[in-house]
């Protein structure tokens, strides 16, 4: 038993209950959190909140990595440790929301449910806090600073011993998930989410006349070209069933008319895909093509790939085991079995150190018409949804620390 004398649905209803009854409180914290978004690694407000609430449930918060904060939760009795975390940052878009909790730092929004997710874990640790007594084992809170920007926070945790001292067996995470309802939540053993690359380029040309491009190395029409040659790298040199993305989102010149061609083009892409031989195998291929494209044009190209985050794999075992946990919380029809989603997301780092388990919960609800996609501008959730991350995260707690 993970809590001394006490049957499992007895703790079940212990943890609904609470749950419930501090769900306006997280609601509150939530839209704090939202209202004074903060970018990467810039998280001072949002990591100064964490540590007065954790503070206020008798833990002791540390800094690590910044703005990034920890705790533990210590039970009674020693046994094993599980790590649930949070992400804290925002990122660099203008909401366009009319909520009375819209962003109000220009240019910086949650889009992407951080503000859940640290809301979340915050109602968990209460819960958590407020059984520690019974509990065998300890639960290590990891609020985690810059998610969203290379090299990603949790790298950063673990090279300062964010999974040691004592030594996190097992690491649990929540991610919104605008496609899955309120009220459930999403899981996939194994491969679940992608690494990523960032690609940038510059083709140096010679500008001119837009009426004279004999006399001109065009940068513009050279970068079409490595565009349109570099997706041969998707679509015949991967292997048909490995998963890769290679996306260019950014392109732009000097150029100040339509009729002048500039001298150079900047491009910037992504790489993503499930496999790290592939990945170093593309990198390379990526540099090949665009080099000798912009060679076969008479233009010279400045490359840099930047090395991003791991494939993200879920542990089957636990994650299995999980799943089985969230249906005896919620209901078999609550937990659904998720696709391989090309995304990215430096949790994946924990995934590499020690079996992982991260898992999405639902935030739509269609006739309150939040429906948006996360990094969009109108993104919002359903704040029922807190009542279910606080309660089911605290509930996976209990049960991961019985092995």
């Amino acid at each position: 038993m993970t809590i001394s004398n006490i049957g499992p649905d007895t703790i079940k209803e212990e943890i609904r209950g609470l749950a419930a009854r501090i769900k306006e409180e997280l609601i509150a914290i939530r839209r704090d959190i939202h209202s004074h978004p903060e970018l990467s690694f810039r998280e001072e407000r949002t990591a100064s909140l964490v540590e007065k609430y954790l503070l206020n449930l008798g833990l002791k918060p540390q800094r690590i990595a910044g703005t990034g904060v920890w705790a533990m939760i210590e039970g009674k009795s020693p046994g094993r440790t599980v790590g649930l975390r949070a992400d804290l940052d925002a990122l660099p878009i203008e909401e366009k929301n009319d909520k009375p909790y819209v962003s109000q730092n220009k240019g910086v929004m949650h889009a992407c449910g951080h503000d859940v997710h640290t809301s979340s874990l915050l109602g968990a640790a209460k819960i958590l806090a407020s059984m520690k007594d019974r509990l065998e084992g300890n639960v290590k809170l990891v609020f985690q600073p810059g998610e969203e920007k290379l090299p990603g926070g949790a790298s950063l945790l673990i090279k300062e011993g964010i999974l040691e001292n004592p030594k996190v067996d097992v690491m649990i995470g929540q991610h919104v998930m605008p496609f899955i309802k309120t009220g459930s939540v999403g899981f996939r053993k194994g491969l679940y989410m992608a690494s990523t690359d960032e690609i940038y380029m510059t083709v140096h040309g010679k500008g001119g006349h837009g009426a004279m491009p004999h006399l001109t190395i065009d940068p513009v029409a050279i970068s079409a070209q490595i565009i349109i040659a570099l997706q041969q790298v998707v679509s015949r040199k991967a292997r048909p069933i490995l998963p890769t993305v290679l996306t260019f989102g950014k392109i732009n010149s000097d150029g100040g008319a339509t009729n002048v061609i500039p001298d150079s083009v900047s491009l910037e892409g992504t790489l993503r895909t499930l496999d790290e031989q592939w990945r170093a195998e593309a990198k390379e291929l990526i540099v090949k093509i665009a080099r000798n494209t912009a060679e076969a044009y008479g233009a010279t190209l400045d490359i840099r790939i930047e090395h991003g985050y791991p494939f993200l794999k879920n542990d089957e075992s636990l994650t299995h085991s999980i799943m089985d946990f969230a249906r005896e919380y919620m209901g078999d029809d609550k937990v659904e079995n998720l696709d391989i989603w090309m995304a990215a997301e430096d949790f994946a780092y924990y995934s590499q150190e020690i079996p992982s388990c991260f898992y999405r919960l639902g935030t739509r609800n269609e006739e309150k018409g939040i429906t948006s996609a996360v990094h969009t501008n109108t993104f919002d959730v359903d704040e029922d949804a807190l009542e279910t991350g606080a309660g089911l995260m605290a509930w996976l707690a209990v049960k991961a620390l019985a092995g």
